[in-house]
């Protein structure tokens, strides 16, 4: 079996991070929401990934290059994001007659997909898609089933769902799937849905089963969700301490990279600290992740997560935050007081 992975797309619910960053990189605990993703597929046995790549597409093959994964990993460009169907078939040529599990590179499922993959090679149907309990499934693809189980109708990001089981982003095929993407139309999206070539499938008498997801699932669109699926990352964490401590105390479980010193200052956790970072006079809280070097004075830090090569100074208490790469934040020392903005488009500033 191959895998398919998404990390395309524009990330616009993210931006003004998107703006620069491909929104699969974004960490989460320190570790890019994509590399969970090959992670997974590597864990469930396959040896030959797909990744679908477009705006950034550079960012993300230097990012999953500079890593040795046990696979042979394969880029395929994806001009515009017009669909999940669609990118199966700009991947027609990889795929061959394999069989396939497709998994989108901005989800996060806890426990893997070994199960579900293994139910998949042992029930055989045409296609098995995961699926989720969710609070508001008009945001997502969702799936009515049978009396048995099976799904039998699918409808993307309904007005009325006709349940609150939601398509997790992840879905095992065999190669009908290619000829049922060929024969859709486009939605009003202006995109091939993969919903609609799976109830394709469904129509022409094809199997699809359905998986239950049990652990927790997020799909991390949002800035909200990216801070959640920290915070149930970090909840799993074991301590790890490779950095220097002067005066400072540990409460909890912490991993603080090598290279990092932490001075006058108290860490609760469960956080991470990456390498090379310097925290002086700071209080960093739980369920913060704090990447690779960063500078951290006289400021308070609870339940973020702040990206790479950042620098806070004297800068209060910050919560809830996401706050992208070199991103500086200082308090300002001069006369008279005000705030001072400077503010990317789609942006969000609570004061």
């Amino acid at each position: 079996m191959k895998a398919l992975i998404l990390s395309g797309g524009h990330g616009t619910r993210l931006r003004p991070i998107t703006h620069s960053q491909q929104k699969q990189l974004i960490p989460v605990a320190n570790k890019p929401i994509l590399f969970y993703t090959i992670e997974d597929v590597i864990e469930a046995g396959v040896k030959d990934i797909g990744i679908i790549v477009g705006p950034n597409k550079e960012q993300v093959i230097n990012a999953v290059r500079s890593v040795e994964w046990d696979a042979n990993i394969e880029f395929i460009y994806q001009a515009a994001p017009k669909g999940l169907a669609h990118a199966i078939l700009v991947a027609e040529g990889f795929l061959g007659d394999d069989k396939f599990v497709m998994y989108l590179g901005d989800n996060i499922v806890r426990g893997g997909i070994v199960q579900h993959a293994r139910k998949f090679m042992d029930m055989e149907p045409e296609s098995l898609v995961l699926l989720t309990r969710v609070d508001d499934p008009q945001r997502f693809g969702v799936a009515e089933l049978d009396g048995e189980g099976r799904i039998v109708r699918l409808v993307e990001k309904p007005d009325v769902p006709p349940s609150d089981l939601a398509l997790a982003g992840i879905y095992f095929f065999k190669p009908v799937i290619m000829e049922a993407c060929k024969n859709i139309e486009p939605s009003w999206r202006d995109e091939l849905e993969i919903t609609d070539a799976i109830q394709w499938l469904i129509d022409n008498g094809y199997r699809v089963e359905a998986s239950s997801v049990d652990s927790w699932w997020k799909d991390t669109g949002k800035s909200e969700d990216i801070l959640e699926a920290n915070r149930l990352i970090l909840d799993d964490i074991e301590p790890k301490n490779e950095g220097l401590l002067k005066d400072s105390r540990i409460y909890g479980r912490a991993v603080i990279g090598s290279g990092s010193a932490i001075e006058r200052s108290t860490i609760k956790g469960p956080c991470i600290i990456g390498c090379n970072c310097v925290i002086s006079n700071s209080y960093i809280g739980p369920y913060t992740s704090i990447n690779d070097d960063c500078t951290v004075e006289g400021t308070e830090i609870e339940d973020s997560v702040i990206l790479a090569g950042c620098c806070i100074s004297n800068a209060g208490r910050i919560l809830e935050s996401l706050i992208g790469k070199n991103v500086r934040i200082e308090k300002n020392c001069f006369k008279p007081t005000g705030t001072r903005f400077v503010v990317g488009d789609n942006s969000e500033v609570l004061l």
